[in-house]
């Protein structure tokens, strides 16, 4: 199974990877994971990678430009079918056992870790399955 991180800190995500019982089985071979800093995809020399909505609002998102760039980075690295798009966001569905077990039938998941206010809608209409949470609180990002 090999599992792609989309994310602002990717250094930070490869550290706890790397420590205690994830970095074992890493090491083992029982899985494998990719950190991708969405940064590296901008498509301006300051590297931005958040925006006003595109709909107006309060706040800023994560652009889809960036995160659709690598997107297809990771899809061009990865053979056969489309992986399954996980977003990391408190809106979505509780992470539980039973889904931990659901998601074990799927070869490559690609997880996208929210950062801001949010992603643009727009990618995630195009590149995410379903969202999950890890519970009814608010963290930094989704890295956590």
């Amino acid at each position: 199974m090999r599992f792609d991180i989309m994310t602002l800190f990717d250094r930070e995500v490869a550290a706890f990877l790397d420590t205690s019982v994830l970095g074992r089985a890493i090491r083992n071979g029982r899985f494998e994971v990719h950190c991708h800093n969405i940064r590296d995809y901008t498509e301006d020399k300051q590297k931005r990678v958040d925006d006003a909505p595109y709909g107006g609002g309060m706040g800023m998102v994560m652009q889809a430009a960036p995160i659709r760039n690598c997107y297809e980075h990771i899809l061009s690295e990865l053979p056969g079918e489309k992986p399954h798009g996980i977003y990391l966001s408190p809106k979505g569905v509780r992470f539980t056992q039973a889904r931990a077990k659901k998601l074990l039938k799927y070869e490559n998941i690609i997880l996208l870790c929210g950062h801001y206010e949010g992603v643009d809608q727009r990618i995630l209409d195009k590149i995410v399955e379903e969202e999950i949470s890890v519970g009814d609180y608010v963290l930094t990002g989704g890295e956590l």
